[in-house]
């Protein structure tokens, strides 16, 4: 499809692609003229109203004010794209997400629409993007073999790497929903007990081997009956579209404290997403064949015939500017469908809102690790920098960000947006 946006088919946010997201502008005419004259790249600017978030679609270089347009065209899905978060629509479900998608491609692809299109056009690098949507349940899996595998030598040198159910189950945690922040929210260095394993006794204070992991969220849109378990093949039933996701991770509080229940003070500091939610929609030519899975799994957990859920989502780690990982999501062992049938195999209902992650990605070789840990191989390996500087793991000041893409049509690449973050020493206890 071609659209009349200037710069929108050569851009990562083509017509294919149009994620959304939740935007707020300065509110003071401070993004450009309020009358919608020409702006940047030669798209006019909606009008700077309260500053109040506003829900959106990113069309190149832009963001399509979308509760302001549907209200022009007196669309029916206008309650829906005028609240202050997706919420609304997420739960409205697959037949009004394609509707109000179709909808909106119409009229980036048709020259007649411009005139009354181009008004609700905001120039992408002058607004602020805002957490996207109300996290109701935040669960994070652990779906990669090779990063299972590589920490699993790394913190159990002795044993086997996996764990004994892995191959049977996609393993996961409950993480903690009320501290998932939007991309550029602080990294504040957080503080627990970590032991040395040459002490005999622990000692609290900041993390010291505060590292990264580089994950693909999946939000859920239509919620599940309670103790109704959502099958493989109802995925897209269910699941509204794709962010991306940093699971911070303090490495010397997660090794003290996991044995026996697992990840907590280690990771609920802060989980960070990308400001923009791609359609699932948006990635049927993503889709691709998972590896191939021994044993083969449970009946509930079979791949539907005909309807994989791997996804080939190209990804990319960079610190302070420097790219040190490429991992691959297509990997990765267990894929999300799977993972929301064991997430409510026992009954556990779904909400709208809710978020799950895959997990670390990490890929075969060296250069597709998706954390400091497997990286700098527990800090035994620096990883070098461009300037000159190596890490084990973070330090203050540093900023961590993740990109992501995916194939489309045609062979084009759909942007999946960034989500980065910035470490600020710890504060006072």
């Amino acid at each position: 499809m071609v659209s009349w946006v200037p710069g929108a088919d050569a851009s990562l946010f083509p017509v294919e692609n149009l994620p959304y997201g939740v935007f707020r502008t300065a509110g003071d005419g401070a993004n450009g003229p309020a009358d919608g004259s020409a702006g940047p790249g030669g798209g006019a600017v909606g009008d700077a109203r309260d500053g109040s978030p506003r829900i959106g679609a990113a069309i190149g270089d832009f963001v399509v004010d979308l509760g302001a347009l549907a209200a022009g065209q007196r669309h029916p899905a206008e309650p829906l794209l005028s609240a202050a978060t997706l919420n609304d629509l997420l739960a409205a479900g697959p037949a009004r997400w394609r509707e109000v998608r179709g909808w909106l491609a119409g009229l980036l692809t048709d020259p007649a629409a411009e005139n009354a299109v181009r008004p609700h056009l905001v120039a992408r690098d002058t607004v602020e993007m805002l957490l996207p949507f109300d996290v109701a349940d935040y669960v994070d899996f652990y779906s990669s073999e090779h990063h299972a595998t590589n920490v699993g030598r790394l913190f159990r040198p002795n044993s086997d790497p996996l764990p004994v159910n892995w191959k049977h189950l996609p393993i996961g945690y409950h993480g903690r929903s009320g501290t998932v922040a939007v991309s550029r929210h602080p990294v504040v260095r957080p503080q627990g007990q970590r032991k040395d394993p040459s002490s005999d006794t622990p000692t609290f204070g900041p993390s010291q081997r505060l590292d990264v992991e580089v994950e693909v969220g999946f939000v859920v849109g239509v919620p599940s009956e309670r103790s109704r378990p959502v099958g493989v093949a109802d995925f897209a039933d269910h699941v509204f579209g794709v962010c991306l996701v940093n699971d911070w991770s303090a490495r010397d509080l997660q090794s003290w404290e996991y044995v026996p229940l697992g990840p907590f003070l280690g990771k609920s500091f802060l989980t960070s997403v990308s400001p923009w939610i791609v359609p699932l929609d948006a990635l049927r030519h993503a889709r691709v064949d998972p590896p191939p899975r021994e044993p083969e799994p449970l009946p509930y957990l079979r791949d539907a015939p005909g309807d994989p859920w791997g996804l080939d989502i190209e990804l990319e780690l960079a610190i302070n500017g420097t790219v040190v990982s490429r991992p691959p999501f297509r990997s990765m062992y267990w894929t999300p469908a799977q993972q929301l049938a064991h997430l409510t195999c026992n009954g556990a209902s779904l909400r709208t809102g809710d978020l799950f992650a895959s997990g670390t990605v990490s890929g075969p070789e060296p250069g597709q690790r998706g954390s400091l840990l497997e990286l700098s191989w527990g800090g035994a390996d620096p990883v070098w920098l461009a300037d000159g500087t190596s890490r084990t793991f973070l330090a203050d000041g540093d900023e961590a960000t993740i990109r992501a893409w995916a194939p489309g049509p045609g062979g084009i690449r759909l942007g999946l947006g960034e989500v980065r973050g910035r470490v600020e020493p710890a504060r006072g206890h």
